[in-house]
């Protein structure tokens, strides 16, 4: 598939006729086209999403690795704890609980979780809206990438100041997300539970995986100075519409996150 049919795509949420008929390498290559096709028409990138990072979803989506994708001006938006997304122009869209990072420093090569940590100015509860192009969501992972790793929307709440939490190191910090729980209710009703260890061990882990996996892929931008990067669901991903109320009662350091769709 062509990267200007993928952007069409997106820009009108129809349906993929079919996969993209892709290796994933060379899914990079058309996702990284798009990102171009996005930014000669005005759009700035605000960072990355990285998908599959939850272990405990890979059988269920059949891949069977973490992808990652562009996060722009348009899909981003912050609250201080309840927020509003509009779902026009999304496909198939389902909602994910995430810990957001927003960096203050370009991470050195092969850094180290201490010295990752060091570049890391906040971090936040997220709620990203990814969406698929594929009929019911049946992929492969070469469609995911292709897909612009089927992000829609990213929602990041209170920001949190991390040196206060950083003393104790990259290890310890990432220890305690990955302890931490998180509960997803749907106006009032449980609907899933999941903890910050499905991601990679940790959102840090997730975070230094996607760092080695930017820097591997021929033509990938770097992360910046001010890039937001949210790293992966704690839960499964659930189908959302208008109208409805979603709430994560994420455990400390992490704040609790409502949104409302429209």
């Amino acid at each position: 598939m062509k990267p200007e049919s993928l952007l069409r795509h997106l820009d009108d949420a129809t349906p993929w006729p079919q996969g993209c008929g892709l290796d994933v390498g060379e899914a990079y290559e058309r996702a990284l086209t798009v990102r171009q096709l996005r930014i000669r028409r005005g759009e700035q990138p605000r960072g990355f999403k990285v998908g599959f990072t939850n272990r405990t979803i890979w059988e269920r989506y059949g891949v069977y690795g973490p992808i990652w994708g562009t996060v722009w001006n348009t899909t981003l938006s912050f609250c201080e704890g309840e927020g509003e997304i509009a779902l026009a122009g999304t496909c198939q869209p389902r909602i994910e609980p995430e810990c957001v990072f927003g960096l203050k420093a370009t991470p050195p090569a092969r850094a180290t979780l201490d010295q990752l940590l060091a570049c890391v100015e906040w971090m936040a509860p997220g709620f990203e809206i990814v969406q698929s192009h594929m009929k019911d969501w049946k992929f492969t992972a070469a469609d995911t990438v292709a897909d612009s790793g089927l992000h829609a929307r990213l929602l990041a709440g209170p920001r949190i100041a991390v040196d206060p939490l950083a003393a104790g190191g990259g290890a310890a910090f990432d220890a305690r997300l990955a302890a931490a729980r998180i509960t997803l209710s749907r106006g009032g009703e449980r609907i899933d539970e999941g903890a910050g260890a499905n991601v990679l061990e940790g959102p840090l882990h997730a975070l230094a995986h996607f760092l080695g996996a930017l820097r591997d892929c021929p033509g990938a931008p770097d992360l910046l100075p001010g890039d937001v990067v949210t790293t992966g669901t704690w839960t499964d991903a659930w189908p959302v519409h208008r109208g409805e109320q979603w709430r994560a009662a994420f455990d400390p350091p992490l704040a609790p996150l409502a949104v409302r769709f429209v």
